[in-house]
This record gives structure tokens, sequence and C-alpha cells, in this order.
């Protein structure tokens, strides 16, 4: 039966990629099957190897560890370092299609480090190797390749440059799989924050939420998301992992995000059907992780749809002036400041600016300090002067001034 990877890849491709790469580094390397075992070889099997394997118990097969190390890799979404039973270092890579695993590219074994007497005393202990067998791998030892830490992580990504093109699928998967391990990590720091504090302080963080609301507005994407695992982090303490539970919260987090939006430029059209789509996908999710990163896609969309209205001409400057702003608003920024960022001329700048965003620069710039402003009444005790200075005005009348305009109420009166 032909193997699964050879319907996805042609195996003289394969063999010529093998090839290549163990000609270029001079490291061993092997196409596996879904199950570990070896499909293409090159490079010989060091000595080192043949003598350990005649001690290594049938359920501790290196067939078993690699198939595992490949399954590991992919629920990563990347390369994945590893030492084998008898301490020798491998790089794997796997290879999927639809999330299912049809094989990998291994590479190795090496050394990281010359050979002593420590690589065999721990595993001489653990598998009862003969003296003589031992004195015999320790001499083989010194033919292993031995590769520096910092060149194996370039190897490594070697590896991940040349194969994540190899099925059409894969890299797609490894970044969703990557990008859901990560807002896994910022959640779980963000519960053991929460767990780690005095109780007097362990009530939800609005200040959070709002400094949310702002980033949301200002375009800050990154920050966004930080704070929404932050805030995701808190409901896990809360309420433990109720899937249920969350669902409900993660609703009320999706409308408070859709408010933002429609506030920051957003149609409230276009919002609602995000909403609406947002709520059909809640149906099919069945597990916290994908409940989480759901909620995080779902927030870039509001993002995206709040600068929708930008044209085509010229947006993806506009973008990463709005990016600017966000990111040094407080500062004394001017006009030239940002069109030197963007590299053009201050006047032809200008007009651009206002025609994508239908404000002047200093109106928009007003407005990114006024969000922050508010966040600031509402979650700290610093006085109206202080905050003003805090977000770029030049003195708390002109503050309390441009406040107004924009809320209808001075800064005393919205605290």
């Amino acid at each position: 039966m032909q193997p699964l990877l050879y319907t996805i890849i042609e195996k003289h491709h394969l063999r010529e990629l093998l090839e290549t790469f163990y000609e270029c580094v001079g490291l061993p390397i092997q196409a596996l099957n879904e199950n570990g075992e070896i499909l293409e070889s090159f490079g010989s099997t060091h000595n080192y190897c043949k003598i350990f394997k005649r001690f290594l118990p049938a359920d501790e097969s290196c067939v078993k560890i690699h198939s595992n190390a490949g399954k590991f890799a992919m629920s990563l979404g990347e390369t994945y370092i590893f030492s084998c039973h008898s301490n020798l270092n491998h790089i794997i890579f796997p290879l999927a299609n639809n999330n299912t695993l049809l094989g990998s590219i291994l590479v190795g074994p090496f050394l990281m480090h010359a050979p002593d007497s420590l690589l065999l005393s721990d595993i001489a202990d653990k598998y009862n190797l003969p003296t003589i067998e031992t004195l015999e791998m320790y001499e083989e030892a010194g033919n292993l390749p031995v590769v520096e830490p910092a060149k194996v992580t370039h190897i490594s990504r070697m590896l991940y440059f040349m194969c994540s093109g190899l099925v059409t699928d894969s890299k797609t998967q490894f970044m969703l799989n990557h990008n859901k391990l990560y807002q896994q990590s910022e959640i779980n720091e963000a519960i053991q924050t929460y767990k780690a504090a005095p109780e007097s302080s362990k009530t939800y963080p609005y200040e959070k939420e709002r400094a949310l609301i702002t980033k949301l507005k200002t375009g800050d994407i990154a920050q966004s998301k930080a704070l929404l695992n932050d805030l995701l982090g808190y409901v896990f303490f809360a309420e433990g992992n109720n899937l249920e539970v969350v669902k409900s919260r993660a609703i009320e987090l999706s409308s408070l995000l859709s408010r933002a939006a429609i506030e920051g430029g957003a149609t409230s059209d276009s919002i609602l059907k995000i909403n609406n789509r947002f709520l059909l996908e809640l149906q099919k999710v069945h597990t916290l992780e994908d409940l989480c990163y759901e909620l995080q896609e779902t927030l870039d969309v509001f993002t995206q749809c709040m600068f929708d209205y930008i044209p085509s001409k010229g947006s993806e400057i506009t973008k990463k002036a709005i990016q600017f702003i966000s990111k040094n608003f407080a500062n004394n920024l001017t006009l030239e400041d940002v069109a030197n960022e963007v590299h053009l001329a201050p006047a032809y700048f200008s007009t651009m600016f206002k025609q994508s965003t239908g404000s002047s620069f200093r109106e928009y710039l007003n407005m990114v300090r006024i969000e922050e402003s508010k966040r600031l009444l509402m979650t700290t005790e610093h006085s109206i002067s202080d905050i003003a200075l805090a977000t770029g005005f030049e003195d708390q009348s002109y503050f309390t001034k441009i406040f107004k305009k924009h809320t209808g109420l001075t800064p005393k009166q919205y605290r």
C-alpha cells in the first residue's frame, strides 16, 4: 500500500529535497511515514546507535519516539528539537494535511557539545548497558557530528523554510496551531498572575476592559490582543473551565468589542454581520482553546472593519501612520513627525490622511488622546492636569476644551 505521504508529495521531489539538504548541511536526514517508519534516508546510521539499539526495549523503539515527536511538532506548529533515548539530538518537521499527520522529516542524530562521560552514564544505568558496550559507544560518540546550539537553531529554521511548502495545507495549519499555542500561553500567564494577587484585588479588571476599547479604537491590534487574553485569563480564573459559562462571557466581550468598533468608525451593518458569524461559530466550538482563538480572530476582524473605509490608494501608508500615532500620541507629535515616518512630504501626507480617514491629522490625534484620557479618568486618581500632560496636551485648559468638544462634558463631569 502506498504511504499517505506519497499521495501528497511526489517521491522524486522528496528525495531531491533530502539529498540537497544532506549535501549542504552534512547531517543525516530521513523522511518518515505517519508511524515514524523510514521511507527515504540520506546519511548512514552511526555505530553508536547500532550498539544502543540492541539494548533498547521494544516498547521504547526509535520508531515510537520519532512518531511521538512528529505529533508534538504538529501541535506546536513548528520544527521541534528533541533528544532521544541515547541522549542524541534531532530536529523534526511534521508534514500534515487538514491537521492529520502524514509523515515527518527527521534530521540527526548529532551532539551540541563534545562527548564526555556524562553522555553515557545516565543511559548505561537506565538500560543496564554492559561495560564493554558502554566503552564502545563512548568511542563511537567521538565520530558523531557536533553542532553548536546557535547553528542548530538556524538549521531548524532552514528545515522549516524548505519543508513548509511541501504540503499545501501544512503552513496554514502550523501557523494556526502556533498562534493558538501562543494565545494559550498568554492566558495561562494571566491566570497565574490573578492567582498570586492579593484577595482584595481579585475583582474583574474593568480598567483593562476600558484599555482594550481604547487600543481597539486606535488600531493597536497587538496590545488589543494582549488585553483580551488578560481578560480571558480572569474569566478562566473566576469561572473555571466550564465551556458554557465561558461562552456566555465571550458573547459579552464580543458585544463590548462590537460597540467599540462602531464608535471607532466601523459601519453598524458590517459589525452586525461579524457578530452573527461569531455566534454561529460559537455553536460549533467544543474546546476552550478554539473558543479563545475564535474571539481573538473576531477582534482582529473588528479592527479591520474600522479601517475598511480607508480607500485602497495609500491605505497601507495611512494604516502605518495610524499605528505610529497610537504608539506616540503622548509625545509632542507633529504632522511632520508622522509624514517623515511614512516617507511623504507633510503637505501631501496631510491631504491623503484627510481623504483616507475623513479627519485632519490634528483631529485624529486629538481623538486618540481623548480616548486614552477617558480611560485614565475612569481608572486612576491622577489629577486632570497630570492626565492632560500624560496624553500629550500642552496644558489643562486646552485639554478641557478639546475633551468637551469630543464628549460634551468637561473631564471633571466625565469622571
